[in-house]
């Protein structure tokens, strides 16, 4: 059996039970982001101990892959489900978004957007598809994004630029769709400010004649992404566009413990988007007591982008092409 859906999907589930895993925590929170903060800098101490060594470049690319997945917490704390403290919140999301170039204002806007029209290329545009929404280039731009420093050839593309724009008084597509009036100018600022600290953190290396303070503050995002973009692409890619049933756009999978830790369980995407205002440290429970309702997860990065490498091939041919999401032995669902 075929079904087709136009609406939002709805699970069901036991109002208790979802009011319980909706409960917010400072302490599970809290332990989260020191034990990221914890491992960064004990591996940045070992990149910095061995500075001068061939052994650090292996260092240096240990620390900015698991820089890179700061966007976890940066993506939490915009949902404010990381802790039970709006200040808490606060605090961690414009720390966050500063490591990961994310302009707090622009992102908040357009994260909304990402949620209540997902994988969208229609109005409103959906400006969090990570790799774009031209199907032809994504194999491309997959491979530009997972290279380290690959970006900077294409620096025109990356989401600094669009920082250096805005501080210009540019504004952008994005700028334009996503962002109201009232909000441009503290956009505007706040992209004054990155630039600025940027400025400072180059100014810094060149008097001390060392690439430390570039290395470890502004450089990361662009060498240590690979192990993040290869996760992260794997939340809508091959599904389809256009459409309002989040199982047919967003997609679960499980991952290891030390990815499922630096991704904050955010690897159950679709129960996610189902459901945003759990906090991600209760999205494995929820998936458990959804799974029968839901496309089953995949097992891993292998198997997941076993799946994802055949479509994106047919979708450089046939745009439309999206992959037939299997609910059951019974029922798939088609766009």
């Amino acid at each position: 059996m075929q079904v087709e859906l136009n609406n939002y999907f709805k699970c069901k589930i036991d109002k208790s039970i979802l009011k319980e895993l909706s409960q917010k925590s400072d302490i599970k929170g809290l332990l989260h982001v020191s034990g990221y903060f914890i491992i960064l800098f004990t591996v940045g101490f070992v990149a910095y101990y061995t500075w001068g060594t061939y052994w650090s470049i292996f260092w240096f690319l240990v620390y900015g892959n698991i820089y890179n997945f700061v966007n976890a917490i940066w993506h939490e704390t915009s949902h404010n489900t990381a802790f039970n403290s709006k200040v808490l919140n606060s605090i961690f999301f414009h720390l966050s978004s500063f490591m990961a170039m994310f302009e707090p204002t622009r992102w908040k806007f357009t994260h909304f957007v990402h949620h209540k029209n997902t994988y969208s290329t229609k109005d409103p545009y959906d400006h969090e598809i990570l790799y774009g929404n031209n199907l032809k280039k994504t194999p491309k731009s997959f491979l530009i994004n997972c290279i380290p420093f690959a970006d900077l050839l294409y620096l025109k593309n990356h989401i600094s630029f669009e920082i250096i724009k805005h501080s210009l008084g540019i504004e952008t597509k994005v700028m334009k769709e996503c962002i109201p009036d009232n909000a441009k100018p503290r956009a505007i600022l706040i992209s004054r400010i990155y630039l600025t600290i940027w400025l400072l953190i180059i100014f810094s290396s060149i008097v001390f004649k060392t690439w430390l303070p570039v290395l470890f503050l502004l450089l990361p995002i662009f060498y240590g992404k690979t192990m993040h973009r290869i996760v992260a692409f794997a939340q809508h890619a091959g599904l389809a566009r256009n459409v309002k049933d989040h199982r047919l756009s967003s997609r679960d999978m499980h991952l290891n413990p030390i990815l499922s830790f630096l991704y904050w369980k955010m690897e159950y995407h679709c129960v996610h988007h189902i459901y945003p205002i759990i906090p991600s440290y209760n999205l494995k429970k929820l998936y458990h007591h959804l799974e029968d309702q839901l496309p089953k997860a995949k097992n891993g990065l292998i198997e997941t982008y076993k799946e994802i490498i055949p479509a994106l091939l047919k979708q450089r041919i046939d745009p439309n092409y999206s992959i037939n999401v299997r609910l059951n032995k019974n029922e798939t669902v088609i766009a």
